[in-house]
């Protein structure tokens, strides 16, 4: 049997980080178990986009405090995460117009740099976009995209330097205890790791890890689909674009290229989050035609070129758990419901701070904003600002 001070189960982003912040605390005995390989899961789907405009202003704080780690991750994390600071435009109808201004001052009293702009403003920035049916805009110019499997890679080696253990192909089957504490984990290969402190970063496969112990974790699967664009023409610097009006967002992939995912989640599409078809259907196809041909007229001759999917680890209020559990020395990271790859950073610290101290350390960043005892207390974390049509993911 082996031992460790803390043992993270998962090997995808938020784990990575949060082996990360622990050693940070000097926390340094943390052993990471992952079944596959560093971001082989849902971390390696993700869009990337960086953005902060969030109406929950616990979520908007993370954001904020994230994109200082993505600003400088070659001095912090020793190696370049893919960023790229393009930018972030997000633009409303009228009837999101006030719902916009109010985010957008609530964002600012937590440290996000934002602020709202006109037509002409964003006309410059994306030419080629029919800007007509929009009323507000808010524009945030340290936003942009990065690459999440290389942000998971550059946080496990910053774990690894320093003193944190990383086991790959190490399937955890169960998480044990006696008399309501931690006391290790069984894995796949019949061994055990004891340990007294676990936190369970496992996304969709988080949930029946839980319920062994009768613990419900509302985590769905939700998959996603993207597609890639040739936009037909070169487009110089463009920002990442959401569009709230056709529930959109388009954001730049590589030099040449365009990445397109759609926004509207109203209604999920529920997948196996260890089977699932790996690429748009023809519907979506059609769907991202028409979407970016409709806000996009100026493209030339634009092109879909490939497509992939993912799953999202969805909450019902589309808000991550980031909690302590009734087991004593158990900390849950999941559900992140698309959200996981801007605020990664802060949920590292998050939860190392509830292993360490068991609450944050951050006022901004209330734990009990993302305690799992909210869904059955009927306490959702929802935004005072939501926008009517595409509140899930504000």
């Amino acid at each position: 049997m082996s031992t460790t001070d803390v043992l993270v189960i998962g090997g995808g982003l938020e784990g990575c980080a949060t082996a990360w912040a622990l050693t940070r605390r000097g926390v340094t005995d943390v052993t990471i178990v992952e079944r596959d390989t560093v971001g082989s899961g849902g971390t390696g789907k993700s869009s990337g986009v960086v953005r902060c405009h969030y109406g929950v202003s616990s979520l908007a704080a993370m954001a904020a405090r994230s994109l200082e780690i993505f600003e400088h991750a070659e001095d912090v994390l020793g190696a370049d995460v893919g960023f790229h600071q393009t930018g972030y435009v997000v633009g409303v109808a009228e009837e999101n117009a006030a719902a916009l201004r109010a985010s957008v001052a609530a964002q600012r009293a937590v440290g996000v740099h934002t602020e709202t702009i006109d037509h002409h403003d964003v006309a410059a920035l994306w030419p080629s976009a029919d800007l007509e049916p929009f009323a507000a805009f808010a524009w945030e110019p340290r936003g942009g995209y990065g690459d999440a499997y290389q942000t998971a890679h550059a946080f496990a080696a910053a774990a690894r330097r320093a003193g944190a253990r990383l086991r790959q192909g190490t399937t955890v089957t169960a998480i044990r205890s006696t008399g309501g504490r931690v006391t290790g984990v069984a894995l796949a290969d019949g061994t055990t790791i004891a340990t007294s402190r676990v936190v369970l970063a496992a996304g969709l496969w988080s949930v029946p890890l839980l319920a062994a112990h009768g613990i419900d974790l509302p985590v769905t699967a939700h998959r996603e689909q993207i597609v890639l664009i040739d936009p037909g023409q070169p487009l110089g610097p463009v920002p990442v674009f959401s569009d709230l009006i056709s529930l959109q967002y388009i954001r730049p992939e590589g030099p040449r290229g365009l990445l397109f995912g759609n926004s509207d989640l109203s209604v999920l599409e529920p997948a196996d989050p260890d089977h699932y078809l790996n690429s748009a259907d023809p519907s979506f196809l059609e769907m991202t035609v028409s979407k970016v041909g409709t806000r996009f007229p100026g493209l030339a001759d634009p092109a879909v070129t490939s497509s992939y999917a993912g799953c999202y680890d969805v909450t019902p209020d589309f808000n991550p758990v980031i909690s302590e559990t009734p087991i004593d020395g158990l900390v849950v990271a999941a559900g992140f419901s698309g959200h996981g790859f801007k605020i990664a950073p802060a949920v590292g610290r998050l939860v190392a701070d509830l292993v360490a101290d068991g609450k944050s350390s951050d006022a901004d960043v209330p734990a009990a904003d993302f305690r799992l005892s909210r869904f059955a207390e009927g306490a959702l974390l929802t935004s005072p600002h939501p926008y009517l049509g595409a509140g899930q993911m504000r």
